[in-house]
């Protein structure tokens, strides 16, 4: 599939790629507290329109980059970053409760997601203060404090991926509604854009839209994966639907509109690294309507990717925050992609590694290797 050349930089395993050329287990036993002081942290600069050229941070830790042939003419680049699942409840919540300090999941990694021109995350978890915390204890109620918000703006979150199955999540009370308002609130009060879900379903559907550096995105999010009622219809909340029908009706609605469109999905089985066929024919409609990125998440464990014709496909990063106590579930990527105008330039992994309470890590060099060679193992032979 893919022509790959490992090579060593600096004694940094580095893997260079041209471009041109479910059974859900929660965690059990109660984690100890590990509070750290919190250390404000603001975002000044607004998160919709950017004019700066970015700068990429040097990696602290071995990544996987993947560069193009030769770029484009000069234009100033822009740098988007995606994460894996984000979900703040359960162990992670118990975390923040004994700690009360919202912000140390992301202290090892907000100087990354800060340097990107746009930051997006995938939630899939409720931020409200409908339900009652859970405590670390085996749930499928993925339930987290509306002070999650904040702390998502604050490590440097423009924007959420909503579309998502626990986006409803309240416990065994007639809530969901509420709940699920009450999270699109308090992401909107700290300013994350939200995309994927409204109150019906031609909400729910619709983009978030976004210029930086002269060059005008959109992204759009639609969802496979049904828990609770969480499908958003013509005169009920929730999430848009990720069907054959809708993301052509999506990104044509838009196409002529924006130089740049990405496609979150959030899709296939939990814990399978490899691209169901589900997953792949879905990607190559999202391709055929128009797409320029695919970007999916779901399934809990980092999966395969592809190009499609001209478009890169990737179908999952992992968790980012979550308790789970599997080592491939605590594994994720971060996922940075360069655009040098409204050309895709090139793109990076940088690996993660999650504690139980939630706390993110950068993978070491070891860890790294591992996780880049899962996601190029789930990769071979996808068609």
């Amino acid at each position: 599939m893919f022509r790959i050349l490992h090579i060593v930089i600096k004694s940094l395993p580095i893997l260079l790629v041209c471009l041109a050329c479910s059974s859900f287990q929660p965690s059990f036993d109660p984690i100890p507290p590990s509070p750290s002081p919190s250390r404000p942290v603001s975002k000044t600069e607004p998160p919709k329109t950017l004019t700066t050229p970015s700068q990429l941070p040097a990696s602290p830790r071995p990544t996987a980059i993947a560069y193009s042939s030769p770029s484009p003419s000069p234009q100033t680049i822009t740098t988007i970053l995606f994460t894996g699942v984000i979900v703040p409840a359960r162990c992670v919540q118990a975390a923040l409760d004994r700690s009360d300090n919202y912000d140390y999941p992301y202290e090892e990694v907000r100087s990354t997601i800060q340097h990107a021109d746009f930051a997006v995350g995938t939630l899939n978890a409720t931020i409200s203060e409908v339900a009652p915390h859970t405590g670390c204890v085996p749930t499928y109620v993925l339930v987290g404090d509306s002070r999650n918000a904040d702390a998502l703006a604050r490590a440097g979150f423009d924007a959420m991926s909503i579309a998502t199955n626990h986006i409803k999540d309240c416990g065994p009370a007639n809530c969901g509604d509420q709940a699920f308002f009450e999270t699109l609130h308090n992401l909107q009060r700290v300013g994350i854009q939200i995309v994927g879900a409204g109150e019906n379903e031609v909400n729910a559907l619709q983009p978030i839209i976004f210029t930086v550096n002269g060059v005008r995105f959109a992204i759009l999010s639609q969802g496979q994966i049904e828990q609770g009622g969480v499908y958003a219809a013509q005169n009920k909340a929730g999430i848009a639907r990720l069907t054959e029908e809708n993301i052509t009706q999506a990104i044509q609605a838009i196409r002529s509109m924006v130089d740049v469109i990405i496609f979150m999905p959030h899709w296939g089985p939990e814990d399978r690294a490899i691209p169901t066929w589900i997953q792949r024919n879905l990607a190559h409609a999202i391709v055929a309507a128009g797409a320029d990125l695919v970007v999916g998440n779901h399934t809990h464990v980092v999966q395969g990717y592809q190009k499609i014709n001209r478009t890169w496909v990737f179908y999952g990063l992992g968790n980012f925050v979550f308790d789970q106590w599997q080592r491939d579930h605590q594994q994720g990527v971060m996922l940075r992609v360069r655009f040098q105008g409204a050309t895709l330039l090139d793109f990076q992994w940088i690996p993660t590694h999650v504690d139980r309470d939630g706390r993110v890590h950068l993978a070491d060099s070891s860890e790294s290797t591992e996780i880049i060679q899962k996601i190029e193992q789930a990769s071979r032979n996808l068609k």
